[in-house]
């Protein structure tokens, strides 16, 4: 039957009142007629209630999506077309191939609802759906209907309203980590879900269509299960009516149920790290409190994040810090900084070990700032870490510490490339006051670039190793240059050893350079030994070098103890004497098939 609006219809009525006045007065259409189709203009969505446009017709206020209608008169269920009648598709005609008739000019009590499946005789409860992560799924819980109303013959209106009211949950505050986000304790009468998952609209905005119901005051409406199995759950503060056709916006911040990274003890002494967040929060608590203790049990990934080296000359850092064998990446420090390091300044109390730090970015433009990867300067202990990376300085650099005054170094290893002006060591850029280095290696190159006039100096472990401090079993394989002014001694192992002891230790195949305008001495082992009185003696013991490019263990010798040998080939002669020397100091070196050159091992 062909379709037509509801004004050519009420103009055809019109015409037949004049053509028939005794059926007309009657109220009832043309004997013989089959009767008017019924047309019906659809209204009641309201766009301007939604929160968000665009994802849907009726759940949003208009009819794009919908493609018909059930239509309930007299008993009898028919179904309607939808036509969007306007740009926004805000208004709809409802038509039908096999529509409802009018028989006369009297008001008809109409019943219309969406979605429709075939055989409905009245219109069903509301029942959505329990999964609406899919827009499909979304879409379809919605549920729109034109509740029982009269409908006049010269305008056939049906106004329509959601059944269903719209939820909205917006997290902020997100963890990083991947969440399943469920709307939960919801009524099931009318065979409704408990439990729906909402859509997810991006940026942390979750929809789901419910039933209208009450919540009551504290049941469990949003839960957040997180992929480390943590959950968050949000619990309503006071009672709700989830009414029909109406939307509710819960704000939730998942600030509570973000991860910080870390715990800590009772006593707030000791942090226990997992993630870069946590270990900044440590960064923080020790600054104020430098005794605060820290064990890492994850890998923490530095990479982007400001950090503030720890301790200052006038605060030193006393605590413990255990990396536990975990590896911190990406540690970067740049500026005019005094100290620069993990770590700016340990005291006297304070022990770092076990740490891996791996591409270090360390640089101190401070015409006197100590710079390393733990520590620009150190008066504590240092055991059992590694550095890799760079770290440079404008004054002293090491790839561990700066400068180590007493304390220790222990079982340490440094590949980064390291450059200083003054002094620059593979390990440390200065020893003294009775500073031990002990089973120590470094493999990066040592630069040092002078251009004062004063005594620099360059080492593959040490830079300079004075004031009674020892290197003991330590070596080192990368190249190792001094160039500029003034005098400068560069060393396989230290540039200086001043009133200090150096035993088995070596240095090999990286080469050993100085060029410049100043003074230059070079030596396989040390740039300059010097003796300062009997109880200040320069003492070096079953000290090796070789491949280095230097013909002389020793730049330049003050009445210092020479042991000191040339390695040509064969290292085992070398390693026999520096174990001989190492006896009951619990390190040896060892010759491992493949290799070459010595390896030290812990007793």
């Amino acid at each position: 039957m062909k379709r037509t609006t509801i004004h050519t219809y009420a103009a055809l009525a019109l015409l037949l009142g004049f053509a028939a006045c005794t059926q007309d007065e009657a109220g009832f259409l043309p004997e013989g007629a089959e009767g008017t189709p019924i047309v019906f203009t659809a209204t009641g969505l309201n766009p301007a209630a939604t929160a968000a446009a665009g994802t849907r017709a009726p759940v949003d206020g208009n009819w794009e999506g919908v493609t018909s209608v059930a239509v309930l008169i007299g008993g009898t269920v028919k179904a309607y077309d939808v036509t969007p009648t306007t740009a926004d598709n805000t208004g709809a005609t409802l038509t039908s191939t096999d529509p409802h008739y009018w028989a006369d000019h009297n008001d008809l009590r109409v019943t219309a609802w969406w979605p429709y499946t075939e055989g409905e005789t009245a219109m069903p409860v509301v029942k959505v759906r329990q999964d609406q992560s899919t827009q499909d799924g979304y879409e379809g819980s919605d549920f729109i209907a034109a509740e029982e109303q009269a409908v006049s013959y010269g305008n056939p209106t049906l106004r329509f309203t959601h059944r269903t009211a719209r939820v909205t949950v917006i997290l902020t505050d997100c963890p990083e980590e991947s969440m399943n986000v469920r709307l939960t304790g919801l009524s099931t009468e009318g065979g409704n879900p408990a439990v729906i998952a909402p859509y997810n609209q991006g940026g942390g905005t979750y929809t789901a269509l419910v039933a209208p119901q009450t919540v009551a005051a504290g049941t469990a409406f949003i839960t957040c299960t997180f992929t480390s199995g943590k959950s968050f759950v949000y619990r309503m503060q006071k009672a709700a009516e989830w009414k029909a056709g109406e939307e509710y916006t819960y704000t939730v911040s998942l600030a509570a149920a973000k991860d910080p990274g870390y715990t800590v003890s009772e006593d707030g002494k000791t942090y226990t790290v997992t993630t870069a967040d946590g270990l900044l929060a440590w960064n923080e608590a020790a600054r104020n409190d430098l005794s605060i203790n820290c064990t890492l049990t994850k890998d923490i990934d530095l990479t982007g994040k400001e950090w503030t080296p720890i301790g200052t000359s006038g605060n030193s850092y006393t605590g413990t810090f255990d990396g536990n064998g975990k590896t911190i990446t990406g540690l970067k420090i740049t500026g005019s900084n005094d100290y620069a390091g993990l770590f700016g300044f340990i005291g006297s109390g304070g022990t770092v070990k076990n740490v891996v730090l791996e591409d270090v970015q360390i640089t101190s433009d401070n015409s006197s700032g100590l710079a390393g990867g733990v520590a620009g300067y150190s008066w504590g202990n240092i055991e059992n870490c590694s550095v890799s990376g760079s770290v440079s300085s404008n004054s002293t650099a090491g790839g561990v510490v700066g400068t180590q005054l007493g304390g220790s170094i222990t079982g340490c290893s440094s590949s980064a490339t390291v450059k200083g002006t003054q002094k620059a060591g593979g390990m440390a850029g200065a020893t003294n006051g009775g500073a031990s280095l002990t089973g120590c290696y470094a493999t990066g190159e040592v630069t040092l670039e002078s251009s004062g006039s004063d005594n620099y100096f360059a080492g593959g472990v040490v830079g300079n190793n004075g004031g009674i401090s020892t290197l003991t079993a330590c070596y080192a394989t990368g190249s190792v240059s001094g160039s500029g002014s003034g005098t400068i001694y560069v060393g396989g192992v230290t540039g200086e050893n001043l009133a200090s002891t150096l035993t088995a230790c070596y240095h090999a195949n990286g080469t050993v350079s100085g060029t410049g305008s100043g003074t230059i001495y070079t030596g396989g082992v040390a740039g300059r030994n010097y003796y300062i009185s009997t109880s200040l003696p320069a003492t070096i013991t079953a000290c090796y070098w070789g491949s280095n490019g230097q013909t002389q263990g020793i730049g330049y010798n003050k009445d210092g103890t020479d042991g000191t040998r040339l390695v040509d080939g064969d290292w085992q002669t070398a390693v026999d004497a520096m174990n001989a020397a190492l006896s009951g100091k619990g390190w040896q070196y060892e010759l491992k098939d493949g290799n070459s050159l010595p390896a030290l091992k812990k007793q």
